[in-house]
């Protein structure tokens, strides 16, 4: 019988959990000839979510939990609990509720009839409206400049057959962009367009920074495009500076006693190529920080405990 789990990343979601949780069982409950077990990845929760689990774990040894030492961040932990998610096949979705639990029976018929993933796609979501030009805009560029094809809008969640994962794993990234990675490795992928609701409780734990950094972690870590402009955009302000500075010498030639240059050319010139440079050495200290982040060979999180994975033998602190 083919197994499958349920991944569910979280982090402070006491108000969320249980209740994902069982819509999620209840959602499996309907799909023949498949063993289906769940797994909660927990970044540390500050709140009383790991207890929550702990106590589904202790009556139902389907349901598994990772604990982080701490907080690794919204990429990093969700990654790691796909790479160690048993099974045939992983389901990832978010505890928030704003990956439907109901459409694990969309995603598996997919998988069935042999994609290696099936991706949750949102053409538009019920919340945030204000960022969505924004997020379009930048999926779209993205996909223009990446080397390799991506999917536009899609939200990360979604089914990945083990095929894929054992690829992911050889990669050894330990910061991904995992929806630049699916692209990359170019298993075929089938789509399910779906309305993201909003959050069921809580509040979002995204904020600027971290979509900032999601976004320019797919640039740099899927796009030569950004170091080529750099290269023709320098040659092209080399040569218009040259020809500038060739007509100002020839004008003052022609004029000695009656040109005057003055100051503010120069002022405007120093602002704006000042301005340019930090930009581009900016972008370029984008690359070498992922540069730093691979040579470091840092793991992708450490794990506090691990409770009801397959062949672990229970202690004592497992129980509590």
């Amino acid at each position: 019988m083919k197994q499958v789990t349920i991944l569910g990343p979280c982090f402070n979601e006491e108000d969320n959990i249980n209740l994902f949780l069982d819509r999620a069982i209840a959602a499996t409950a309907t799909i023949p000839d498949i063993e289906f077990r769940f797994l909660i990845i927990d970044n540390c929760s500050t709140d009383n979510t790991v207890a929550l689990v702990k106590q589904r774990c202790a009556v139902d040894p389907r349901i598994m939990l990772i604990v982080n030492n701490r907080n690794f961040g919204h990429i990093r932990s969700p990654y790691h609990g796909l790479l160690e998610a048993p099974g045939d096949a992983v389901i990832c979705l978010a505890t928030d509720l704003q990956d439907p639990p109901e459409l694990i029976a969309e995603l598996v018929d997919g998988w069935q009839k042999g994609f290696k993933a099936v991706m949750l796609v949102k053409p538009r979501a019920e919340s945030n409206s204000l960022m969505e030009p924004f997020r379009k805009a930048y999926y779209r560029f993205l996909n223009k400049i990446s080397d390799a094809p991506l999917i536009n809008d899609a939200t990360g969640a979604g089914l990945y057959d083990r095929a894929m994962l054992d690829e992911l794993r050889k990669i050894r990234d330990p910061y991904p962009y995992f929806r630049g990675l699916v692209g990359e490795l170019g298993f075929p992928v089938k789509k399910i367009v779906f309305e993201q609701p909003g959050r069921h409780a809580g509040i979002t734990k995204n904020n600027w920074y971290t979509l900032y950094d999601i976004a320019m972690l797919g640039i740099v870590k899927h796009s030569r495009v950004p170091l080529r402009i750099m290269v023709f955009g320098g040659f092209f302000v080399a040569i218009v500076s040259f020809l500038i500075a060739l007509g100002y010498m020839l004008y003052k030639l022609l004029f000695w006693s009656s040109f005057s240059v003055g100051v503010a050319p120069l002022i405007i010139g120093l602002f704006v190529f000042g301005g340019l440079q930090l930009m581009m050495v900016g972008l370029l200290g984008e690359y070498v920080a992922t540069i730093l982040m691979h040579v470091r060979g840092m793991p992708l999180v450490t794990e506090r405990e691990r409770i009801n994975f397959p062949g672990q033998k229970k202690t004592e602190g497992e129980q509590s």
